[in-house]
């Protein structure tokens, strides 16, 4: 451990991605894990992170108390829920500090309240953050471009873990947003969430979306573009959620010596 590594907090510790989080940290070099938090009244309260990790005691307790933590802190690792990380986000801007934001499914309001933090604190928010997907959305974009919409339709399958609560994934939508913006076209007008019944021929132009979910499927994502005769698909398999907590710790890295204001992974990743 070195005086340089830079101070972060793991929230929702005791979740799945918290105590991946927990453990990435840990062994990655060049940050460390400085508070965890847990919700109010939550049993993990008190205990050790280490140990709700996996990793044995680290001397780092479970706290409820985030602004305590983030006062002292350098930056927030968050994938948590919308209410959640929007309280967090308004925290980090009264710390002036980075603020990682993986989750998905907030509402417009919700993405205005995050917006707004980053007048203060370096916000850096993705449906995904892994290196894999956020190049993904680069050649959907490039692709749906490329391929006229009078010949070609985008369709964008995805499937999780029976336990993801909001469809679709932030990564689905992150990768309809890129084959709207390569088509110039808005995705909330184009997008085709639900097809039941006698739907009629498919709309021309619009971007269609497919959710499945079952067992523990980390996440797999394809991008159909199919036309008169030939079809061209661009997927991502996820095998391991520390893909998002790497791609999340090198966001708080790469934002940690950045001025105030609202960033992306195609912004640490040299791609926007």
């Amino acid at each position: 451990m070195s005086e340089t590594d830079m101070k972060l907090v793991v929230v929702g510790a005791a979740g799945r991605m918290g105590q991946t989080l927990i453990r990435i940290v840990h062994e990655m070099d060049g940050v460390r894990l400085h508070a965890a938090i847990g919700r109010p009244g939550s049993p993990v309260i008190g205990r050790d992170a280490g140990e709700i990790a996996g990793l044995g005691p680290i001397g780092v307790p479970v706290t409820d108390k985030p602004l305590e933590a983030f006062l002292d802190a350098e930056g927030v690792l968050d994938f948590t829920s919308p209410a959640t990380s929007v309280e967090f986000a308004a925290l980090a801007a009264q710390a002036r500090i980075v603020h990682v934001i993986g989750t998905t499914g907030c509402s417009a309001d919700d993405d205005a309240k995050i917006l707004a933090a980053a007048r203060h604190a370096r916000i850096i928010r993705s449906g995904n953050m892994s290196l894999g997907v956020n190049l993904l959305g680069v050649l959907t974009e490039k692709a749906a471009r490329a391929l006229p919409a009078a010949g070609w339709d985008i369709e964008i399958l995805e499937m999780h873990h029976k336990h993801k609560v909001d469809a679709p994934s932030g990564t689905a939508l992150l990768l309809g947003e890129a084959a709207a913006k390569g088509r110039g076209i808005s995705l909330a007008q184009h997008s085709v969430r639900v097809r039941d019944g006698h739907t009629g021929a498919r709309s021309r132009g619009t971007i269609g979306f497919a959710t499945l979910r079952g067992g523990s499927v980390v996440g797999e994502h394809s991008v159909i573009l199919a036309g008169e005769g030939e079809m061209v698909t661009l997927s991502h398999s996820a095998t391991d959620r520390s893909i998002f907590a790497r791609g999340a710790i090198a966001a708080a890295l790469w934002g940690r010596g950045r001025k105030p204001g609202f960033y992306t992974m195609l912004d640490v990743l040299g791609l926007n």
